[in-house]
């Protein structure tokens, strides 16, 4: 069988050697040419699948390594009997460690066990965040009505509660233009005026969740906000990144863990459809040992485990560089730091010593997924 993917889904020609042939693309730039004779097409978040693209093809199967499918036109491939698989939860961890890293390079550890956290979204990601908070410290407040249908279940509070209950208020919800809880511009003015004076907003969901001019018009602005997806990519807007107080360029997600796990379930599903035996094992590659984490003399150990682990800032200033000195070339600079961002292993990967902490410290990177000597 003949397979086109996006040259960025990593380990994919290895991965996809049981089945085919692979033909590497540019996904951001994908032309029908390029697809007209495969019978699978493997992409990411950067190529809108529609009817326009794939029609007249020979294609069989297509598969996202995402956790989100709105650039996918699922309705069409149903109609006409097209595989479809894409990788929900792939990068849950990676995300969740991202709001992790970025509370607390954004507040500092100390100050989170004071604070009260809005969670817009409890499903793969939001539920990992959920956990994570609390291990620092901090209360939580929920809100996700598709759930509280299905449930009944009270933690589950009207959106509006929430934000008024909220010191930083995080988004995971998946991008939704229509049906009974649409997404899109969910922060909106009404959004943004129910929010707690001084309170943060995260957004690591998608862009288009934000309504961009109104949150950069608003009178009464967040205290503070962190920015990792864009309304317009890859052509961000950069006076919304100059209001931003950590700006990143749709790497939450970008974990070597979260990827790799992309690659493994899209593969998982094509050997399904095809009724092909795997081969490929990524087994090794997620097991990779990281460097020890020394704690000693540390005045935050828990702090200084997560930021050794992710250096969050570091993205930060490769957005900001493009914002000021690279405006015109923001859209390919954008997706270069994407496409060449640095491996990025997950806490699992890191052990931390805690021979000489405090048990509760101890506790909380132990619950924040590192492994611990004493």
């Amino acid at each position: 069988m003949r397979i086109v993917a996006d040259k960025d889904i990593p380990y994919v020609t290895e991965a996809f050697a049981d089945i085919g042939a692979v033909t590497l693309v540019n996904g951001r730039g994908l032309s029908r040419a390029e697809i007209v004779d495969a019978d699978i097409l493997l992409v990411r978040s950067v190529t809108q699948v529609t009817s326009g693209l794939i029609a007249g093809t020979k294609l069989r199967f297509i598969a996202s390594a995402t956790s989100g499918i709105e650039h996918i036109d699922v309705s069409y491939l149903k109609t006409h009997g097209i595989g479809f698989a894409y990788a929900p939860g792939s990068n849950a961890r990676s995300v969740a460690q991202y709001v992790v890293a970025a509370m607390i390079s954004f507040a500092g550890r100390k100050k989170l066990r004071e604070r009260t956290l809005g969670i817009i979204g409890v499903g793969n990601v939001g539920s990992l965040v959920h956990l994570y908070a609390e291990s620092l410290g901090m209360r939580c407040v929920l809100n996700d009505p598709p759930k509280f249908r299905e449930t009944n279940d009270v933690r589950y509070r009207p959106v509006g509660e929430v934000l008024e209950d909220s010191d930083i208020v995080t988004l995971h919800v998946p991008l939704e233009k229509q049906g009974r809880d649409p997404t899109f511009h969910l922060v909106n003015d009404y959004f943004l005026k129910q929010m707690r004076p001084g309170a943060v907003l995260i957004n690591t969901s998608r862009g288009r969740v934000v309504d961009e001019a109104g949150l950069k018009n608003i009178r009464d602005k967040p205290g503070g906000l962190i920015i990792d997806v864009w309304d317009n990519e890859p052509r961000f807007d950069t006076e919304l990144c100059g209001m931003a107080d950590i700006a990143t360029p749709h790497i939450a997600g970008y974990s070597y863990d979260g990827k790799v796990q992309g690659t493994l379930m899209i593969h998982r599903a094509a050997c399904l459809f095809f009724k092909i035996k795997p081969q490929w094992d990524p087994e090794v590659l997620l097991s990779e040992p990281a460097g020890l984490i020394e704690t000693a003399g540390v005045a935050d150990p828990v702090a200084h485990a997560v930021l050794k682990a992710y250096p969050l800032m570091r993205d930060d200033e490769a957005m900001r560089v493009i914002a000021v000195k690279n405006i015109d070339k923001r859209g390919q600079k954008f997706d270069a730091l994407r496409a060449h961002y640095p491996k990025r292993l997950e806490f699992a990967h890191y052990p931390v010593r805690c021979s000489n902490l405090q048990v509760s410290d101890a506790v909380v990177i132990k619950k924040l997924g590192f492994s611990t000597l004493q």
